[in-house]
């Protein structure tokens, strides 16, 4: 496929609704008309790419409605579909879809461009902040690659109690709780998201095997809140 074969079917589609349409106007690889209204100009592409979306973006100097068209089987946009539109939307531009095997071409409008609104999520903003705040210190690199995993602020809290149970072995949740002054102690050994404690007894809990071979390469370069034992409390008392 060229670039070629996805203007037969967008003018057509353009026609229709009654533009006058001609191909590379200073540039432009399709340039639409219709009585007083402001151009359309459509970038024809076979990928989306930064490329075509800066280009894309210049053309707003010449009117805001302006379209990126690519054909059906764009395997960027498929993969990345939501993404794509939010960013397109985000930008005033809109795109278009053509599938040049359906008969005479069939053309898809998926965006249209306009002024981008966003709307603010509260719930979102409040969850960043709160994980801002909770985190102790700044224990990670920008850029980590998140699928070996990141120290947020509740696997310090697990890690804090990892850490406890390491030193004083199978202990009560409730009293782990008290020792950390961790309210939510019990919640965190009880739901296990890493996999690191194992319930010996009823609300006793102690580090599991993943979690004695874990627990240690975590500390390595952990920012945790301090752990004491209730021994060492009454002795500094």
């Amino acid at each position: 496929m060229k670039e070629s074969d996805l203007y037969p079917p967008l003018k057509r589609f353009l026609e229709a609704q009654g533009y006058a349409v001609k191909a590379e106007i200073q540039d432009c690889d399709a340039m639409a008309v219709r009585g007083d209204e402001v151009p359309v100009l459509v970038e024809l592409k076979l990928t989306l790419n930064l490329s075509v979306i800066l280009q894309a973006v210049d053309r707003l100097a010449l009117t805001p409605k302006v379209y990126i068209g690519v054909p059906k089987q764009c395997k960027t946009l498929n993969r990345r579909r939501k993404r794509i539109i939010k960013l397109l939307r985000m930008l005033g531009l809109g795109l278009l879809v053509i599938d040049t095997a359906y008969g005479p071409g069939h053309v898809g409008v998926l965006l249209d461009p306009g002024p981008y609104k966003p709307r603010p999520s509260k719930r979102r903003r409040e969850r960043l902040l709160g994980e801002f705040e909770k985190r102790v210190g700044d224990p990670n690199l920008g850029g980590t690659d998140k699928r070996k995993g990141i120290m947020t602020a509740y696997r310090q809290r697990a890690l804090a109690i990892a850490r406890f149970l390491m030193e004083q072995g199978p202990t009560k949740a409730s009293d782990i709780a008290k020792a950390l002054e961790e309210p939510k102690a019990r919640n965190i050994v009880y739901r296990d998201v890493y996999g690191w404690f194992d319930r010996v007894s009823q609300g006793v809990y102690e580090l599991s095997p993943k979690g004695k071979q874990e627990i240690p390469l975590w500390l390595k370069d952990a920012v945790t809140r301090p752990v004491e034992s209730p021994a060492s409390k009454n002795k500094r008392r």
